[in-house]
Protein backbone atom coordinates (compact mmCIF):
# COMPACT_ATOMS: atom_id res chain seq x y z
CA UNK A 1 0.00 0.00 0.00
CA UNK A 2 1.12 3.53 -0.76
CA UNK A 3 0.24 6.39 1.59
CA UNK A 4 0.42 9.87 0.11
CA UNK A 5 0.30 12.66 2.69
CA UNK A 6 -0.55 16.28 1.89
CA UNK A 7 0.62 18.51 4.74
CA UNK A 8 2.16 21.84 5.70
CA UNK A 9 4.48 20.09 8.18
CA UNK A 10 6.24 17.18 6.45
CA UNK A 11 8.97 16.79 9.09
CA UNK A 12 6.42 15.51 11.61
CA UNK A 13 6.25 12.18 9.77
CA UNK A 14 9.97 11.43 9.42
CA UNK A 15 10.85 10.27 12.94
CA UNK A 16 7.74 8.15 13.48
CA UNK A 17 8.03 6.37 10.14
CA UNK A 18 11.64 5.48 10.96
CA UNK A 19 10.72 3.40 14.00
CA UNK A 20 9.44 -0.09 14.87
CA UNK A 21 6.64 -1.65 12.83
CA UNK A 22 6.36 1.27 10.41
CA UNK A 23 10.05 1.08 9.59
CA UNK A 24 9.89 -2.68 9.01
CA UNK A 25 6.91 -2.31 6.70
CA UNK A 26 8.75 0.28 4.62
CA UNK A 27 11.99 -1.73 4.53
CA UNK A 28 10.08 -4.83 3.38
CA UNK A 29 8.51 -2.80 0.59
CA UNK A 30 5.02 -3.64 1.86
CA UNK A 31 4.10 -0.04 2.59
CA UNK A 32 5.33 3.18 1.06
CA UNK A 33 4.90 6.61 2.61
CA UNK A 34 5.24 9.71 0.45
CA UNK A 35 4.97 13.14 2.05
CA UNK A 36 4.17 16.29 0.04
CA UNK A 37 4.53 19.83 1.33
CA UNK A 38 1.43 21.73 0.19
CA UNK A 39 3.37 24.98 0.43
CA UNK A 40 5.68 23.83 -2.38
CA UNK A 41 2.73 23.95 -4.78
CA UNK A 42 1.54 27.46 -3.96
CA UNK A 43 1.42 29.91 -6.87
CA UNK A 44 1.83 32.80 -4.45
CA UNK A 45 5.30 34.35 -4.64
CA UNK A 46 5.53 34.20 -0.85
CA UNK A 47 4.27 30.60 -0.82
CA UNK A 48 1.20 31.67 1.11
CA UNK A 49 -1.38 28.90 1.61
CA UNK A 50 -4.09 30.59 3.69
CA UNK A 51 -6.39 33.61 3.63
CA UNK A 52 -9.20 35.27 5.58
CA UNK A 53 -12.60 33.55 5.44
CA UNK A 54 -15.35 35.08 3.33
CA UNK A 55 -18.12 36.34 5.61
CA UNK A 56 -15.69 37.14 8.40
CA UNK A 57 -14.72 35.15 11.45
CA UNK A 58 -11.65 34.24 13.42
CA UNK A 59 -8.62 32.49 11.99
CA UNK A 60 -7.48 31.66 8.49
CA UNK A 61 -8.64 29.14 5.90
CA UNK A 62 -6.36 27.05 3.66
CA UNK A 63 -6.75 28.18 0.05
CA UNK A 64 -7.79 25.64 -2.61
CA UNK A 65 -5.12 26.15 -5.29
CA UNK A 66 -2.06 24.71 -3.46
CA UNK A 67 -4.05 21.72 -2.21
CA UNK A 68 -5.54 20.93 -5.59
CA UNK A 69 -2.18 21.23 -7.36
CA UNK A 70 -0.58 18.93 -4.77
CA UNK A 71 -3.35 16.43 -5.43
CA UNK A 72 -2.83 16.66 -9.21
CA UNK A 73 0.90 16.10 -8.78
CA UNK A 74 0.29 12.99 -6.67
CA UNK A 75 -2.14 11.29 -9.04
CA UNK A 76 -0.16 12.18 -12.17
CA UNK A 77 3.29 11.13 -10.91
CA UNK A 78 1.97 7.91 -9.34
CA UNK A 79 -0.52 6.97 -12.07
CA UNK A 80 -3.47 6.80 -9.69
CA UNK A 81 -7.03 6.70 -10.99
CA UNK A 82 -9.99 7.64 -8.76
CA UNK A 83 -7.96 7.72 -5.53
CA UNK A 84 -9.45 7.53 -2.08
CA UNK A 85 -8.75 10.90 -0.48
CA UNK A 86 -9.23 11.12 3.28
CA UNK A 87 -9.53 14.50 4.96
CA UNK A 88 -8.75 14.45 8.69
CA UNK A 89 -11.29 16.69 10.41
CA UNK A 90 -13.36 16.84 13.63
CA UNK A 91 -16.42 17.05 11.38
CA UNK A 92 -15.79 13.61 9.90
CA UNK A 93 -17.05 10.12 10.69
CA UNK A 94 -15.48 8.83 13.90
CA UNK A 95 -12.62 6.45 13.09
CA UNK A 96 -13.07 2.79 14.07
CA UNK A 97 -11.31 -0.50 13.48
CA UNK A 98 -13.87 -1.42 10.82
CA UNK A 99 -12.91 1.70 8.85
CA UNK A 100 -9.23 0.79 9.14
CA UNK A 101 -9.99 -2.70 7.81
CA UNK A 102 -11.91 -1.24 4.88
CA UNK A 103 -9.16 1.23 3.97
CA UNK A 104 -6.45 -1.46 4.25
CA UNK A 105 -7.81 -3.05 1.05
CA UNK A 106 -6.82 -0.02 -1.05
CA UNK A 107 -3.59 0.23 -3.07
CA UNK A 108 -3.22 4.00 -2.71
CA UNK A 109 -4.50 6.35 -0.02
CA UNK A 110 -4.18 10.14 -0.03
CA UNK A 111 -4.36 11.77 3.41
CA UNK A 112 -5.13 15.49 3.53
CA UNK A 113 -4.00 17.24 6.71
CA UNK A 114 -5.86 20.44 7.41
CA UNK A 115 -4.66 23.35 9.53
CA UNK A 116 -5.80 26.75 10.77
CA UNK A 117 -9.63 26.94 10.67
CA UNK A 118 -9.88 24.26 7.98
CA UNK A 119 -9.75 24.17 4.20
CA UNK A 120 -11.84 25.74 1.45
CA UNK A 121 -15.07 23.75 1.04
CA UNK A 122 -14.54 23.45 -2.71
CA UNK A 123 -11.60 21.11 -2.12
CA UNK A 124 -13.96 18.76 -0.27
CA UNK A 125 -16.34 18.83 -3.22
CA UNK A 126 -13.63 18.32 -5.83
CA UNK A 127 -11.30 15.65 -4.44
CA UNK A 128 -12.22 14.36 -0.96
CA UNK A 129 -13.96 10.98 -0.75
CA UNK A 130 -13.92 10.47 3.05
CA UNK A 131 -13.93 12.80 6.05
CA UNK A 132 -12.57 11.11 9.16
CA UNK A 133 -12.31 12.19 12.80
CA UNK A 134 -10.22 10.38 15.41
CA UNK A 135 -12.44 11.61 18.25
CA UNK A 136 -14.64 14.32 19.62
CA UNK A 137 -11.93 16.86 20.28
CA UNK A 138 -9.98 19.43 18.27
CA UNK A 139 -6.28 19.29 17.37
CA UNK A 140 -4.01 21.90 15.81
CA UNK A 141 -3.80 20.03 12.52
CA UNK A 142 -4.38 16.73 10.77
CA UNK A 143 -0.86 15.38 11.08
CA UNK A 144 -1.34 13.36 14.28
CA UNK A 145 -4.62 11.85 13.03
CA UNK A 146 -2.87 10.94 9.77
CA UNK A 147 -0.16 9.08 11.69
CA UNK A 148 -2.83 7.21 13.63
CA UNK A 149 -4.49 6.10 10.40
CA UNK A 150 -1.18 5.02 8.86
CA UNK A 151 -0.24 2.99 11.93
CA UNK A 152 -3.62 1.30 12.42
CA UNK A 153 -4.02 0.51 8.71
CA UNK A 154 -0.45 -0.69 8.14
CA UNK A 155 -0.63 -3.37 10.83
CA UNK A 156 -3.60 -4.91 9.01
CA UNK A 157 -1.63 -5.38 5.78
CA UNK A 158 -0.24 -8.94 5.45
CA UNK A 159 3.49 -9.13 6.12
CA UNK A 160 3.88 -5.90 8.08
CA UNK A 161 3.67 -7.64 11.45
CA UNK A 162 6.08 -10.45 12.34
CA UNK A 163 4.70 -13.97 12.69
CA UNK A 164 4.81 -13.66 16.49
CA UNK A 165 2.80 -10.45 16.32
CA UNK A 166 -0.85 -10.58 15.45
CA UNK A 167 -3.80 -8.23 15.25
CA UNK A 168 -6.25 -11.15 15.34
CA UNK A 169 -6.59 -11.16 19.13
CA UNK A 170 -6.27 -7.43 19.75
CA UNK A 171 -8.96 -5.11 21.03
CA UNK A 172 -12.12 -4.65 18.97
CA UNK A 173 -12.05 -8.12 17.44
CA UNK A 174 -15.66 -9.33 17.71
CA UNK A 175 -16.40 -6.00 19.48
CA UNK A 176 -14.46 -7.10 22.56
CA UNK A 177 -11.54 -5.39 24.27
CA UNK A 178 -8.34 -7.36 24.72
CA UNK A 179 -7.82 -9.56 27.78
CA UNK A 180 -5.10 -8.77 30.39
CA UNK A 181 -1.51 -9.67 29.55
CA UNK A 182 1.24 -10.84 31.94
CA UNK A 183 4.94 -11.61 31.70
CA UNK A 184 7.81 -12.36 34.10
CA UNK A 185 8.22 -12.21 37.05
CA UNK A 186 5.40 -14.42 38.33
CA UNK A 187 5.06 -12.17 41.40
CA UNK A 188 5.55 -8.40 41.52
CA UNK A 189 4.80 -6.08 44.46
CA UNK A 190 2.60 -8.76 45.98
CA UNK A 191 0.58 -9.28 42.78
CA UNK A 192 0.75 -12.71 41.13
CA UNK A 193 0.06 -13.93 37.61
CA UNK A 194 -3.30 -15.78 37.43
CA UNK A 195 -2.66 -19.48 37.99
CA UNK A 196 -4.54 -20.53 34.86
CA UNK A 197 -1.92 -18.84 32.67
CA UNK A 198 0.76 -21.05 34.20
CA UNK A 199 -1.22 -24.27 33.82
CA UNK A 200 -0.29 -25.09 30.23
CA UNK A 201 -3.92 -26.00 29.57
CA UNK A 202 -4.61 -23.97 26.43
CA UNK A 203 -8.34 -24.68 26.47
CA UNK A 204 -8.66 -23.24 29.96
CA UNK A 205 -6.40 -20.32 29.06
CA UNK A 206 -8.50 -19.46 26.00
CA UNK A 207 -11.67 -19.65 28.08
CA UNK A 208 -10.18 -17.40 30.79
CA UNK A 209 -9.02 -14.85 28.23
CA UNK A 210 -12.41 -14.78 26.54
CA UNK A 211 -14.21 -14.31 29.84
CA UNK A 212 -11.82 -11.52 30.84
CA UNK A 213 -12.41 -9.78 27.50
CA UNK A 214 -16.16 -9.92 28.10
CA UNK A 215 -15.77 -8.58 31.66
CA UNK A 216 -13.52 -5.69 30.66
CA UNK A 217 -15.69 -4.74 27.71
CA UNK A 218 -18.85 -4.77 29.84
CA UNK A 219 -17.22 -2.51 32.44
CA UNK A 220 -15.43 -0.04 30.16
CA UNK A 221 -17.30 -0.07 26.86
CA UNK A 222 -20.94 -1.08 27.37
CA UNK A 223 -21.66 0.13 23.83
CA UNK A 224 -19.32 -2.51 22.41
CA UNK A 225 -20.59 -5.12 24.86
CA UNK A 226 -24.11 -4.73 23.50
CA UNK A 227 -22.83 -5.30 19.97
CA UNK A 228 -20.81 -8.35 21.06
CA UNK A 229 -23.91 -9.90 22.62
CA UNK A 230 -25.96 -9.68 19.43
Amino acid sequence: MRFHIMTLFPDIFNSYMGESIMKRGVEKGIIEVNVYNIRDFSNNKHKKVDDYPFGGGAGMVMTPQPIYDTYKHIIETNNIEKPRVIYLTPKGKVYKQSIAQDISKEEDIILLCGHYEGIDERILELIVTDEVSIGDYVLTGGELPALILIDSISRLIPGVLNQNESFEEESFKDNLLEYPQYTRPREFMGLEVPEVLLSGNHKNIDEWRHNESIKITKERRPDLYKKACK
